[in-house]
């Protein structure tokens, strides 16, 4: 079967929202880490050619303190999570729709980050906090499954359906969790203003399917089907995108590439909000890291075992340029028009292979298509 490249099957959950969960705990990690280390307790130093006053009995230097994330070694992964949450919808099952891995190899000296389809055909194993029996179906249904709580039909928890989907993606690639962060839609666009918006590449024209051009939603069709309306129109080239632009923009997958392009577009805008962050040096102004933070508010759910700080710590050597964005190609997988979902071809596969062994940045040189580069 080849590869997908056309128009994939229409949906409107378009989970963008695990790119600000990156942004706060592998990016804004770094600006925490770099408050902690500027504004630690400092040495006070004496007068040049001062004589100091003779004790009798000294008192001992205390012991240093280790550093926050001290005991924070590599390989460290993060799986990062965007849902649909449709609080609107009472009852409504929290989906996982985009899903995002953040792996930093022992050296903690670079970190790459890949996206695994939303309608990836995966094994769930049988969580039965949930009274889920396990069986094989789309990634994005561990959430909602994980989330089911017996005896409270419309009262889902997303943290539980965290649970079975980190069970899931670890059954998949092999991969131990040490922390990930799940994130709803709402927030985002703050998050993007409160950084004065965000510069990147638009590699493709891309045309917006719930947005006009003065930020306003379209309008449904009448008989539903698609929307009406001015549509908003990203042209290819370097642009300056405001919140609801930058969101607009990697939500969209009616492009060429579908999926795998959404994808795609999500880890450049990751990286884009990377370097705006460690560029204009927020580390330096509290203030505006109180804004970051304000603006994603209760709409993430950090789980993990080290604190935010102690990865923060851990992740202080990384730097934009570090951050090693990969493209793993998919593929439909389904009988004739019937269609079960997505799998990773071998090249994909294999890259998860190579990761787990530490042979990863060999194995992106003897496949260079798999690095995104811009």
């Amino acid at each position: 079967m080849t590869q997908r490249t056309g128009v994939p099957r229409p949906r409107w959950v378009l989970g963008l929202a695990a790119v600000a969960a990156v942004v706060l705990v592998a990016v804004g990690a770094l600006v925490v880490t770099r408050l902690v280390r500027d504004d630690g307790p400092r040495r006070a130093i004496g007068p040049t050619g001062a004589t100091a006053t003779p004790q009798a009995s000294p008192t001992p230097s205390p012991s240093p303190t280790a550093p926050p994330g001290a005991g924070v070694t590599g390989p460290l992964n993060l799986l990062l999570v965007g849902v649909d949450t449709r609080v609107s919808v009472p009852g409504w099952e929290p989906h996982g729709d985009a899903v995002l891995v953040l792996h930093v190899p022992k050296g903690l000296d670079r970190a790459y980050l890949f996206s695994l389809p939303r309608d990836l055909l995966v094994d769930i194993p049988a969580f039965p906090k949930a009274g889920y029996r396990g069986g094989r179906t789309k990634l994005t249904h561990a959430m909602s499954y994980g989330s089911r709580v017996p005896g409270r039909p419309k009262q889902p928890s997303t943290a539980q359906g965290y649970e079975l989907l980190r069970s899931t993606v670890s059954g998949y690639t092999g991969l131990r969790f040490d922390a990930g962060a799940v994130l709803t839609f709402n927030g985002f666009d703050r998050l993007v203003d409160s950084l004065g918006g965000v510069d990147l590449y638009v590699d493709q024209r891309v045309v917006s399917l719930h947005r006009r051009p003065d930020g306003r939603h379209r309008e449904p069709a009448p008989g539903g089907g698609g929307y009406t309306g001015p549509q908003m129109v990203y042209e290819k080239g370097e642009r300056h995108l405001t919140g609801w632009q930058a969101l607009d923009y990697a939500r969209q997958r009616y492009v060429t590439g579908g999926g795998y392009a959404r994808q795609r577009h999500q880890q450049q805008l990751i990286k884009a909000l990377a370097t705006k962050i460690l560029g204009e040096d927020l580390a330096r102004q509290p203030e505006r890291v109180q804004q970051v933070v304000d603006a994603l508010g209760d709409t993430l759910v950090y789980a993990g075992g080290p604190r935010v700080v102690d990865v923060a710590y851990a992740l202080g050597g990384l730097t934009p340029e570090k951050f090693v964005l990969v493209d793993l190609p998919g593929a439909g997988v389904g009988r004739g028009s019937a269609y079960r979902g997505e799998e990773l071809t071998q090249t994909g596969r294999k890259f998860l292979t190579e990761l787990r062994a530490g042979r990863a940045d060999a194995y992106l040189a003897a496949n260079p298509k798999l690095r995104v580069t811009r």
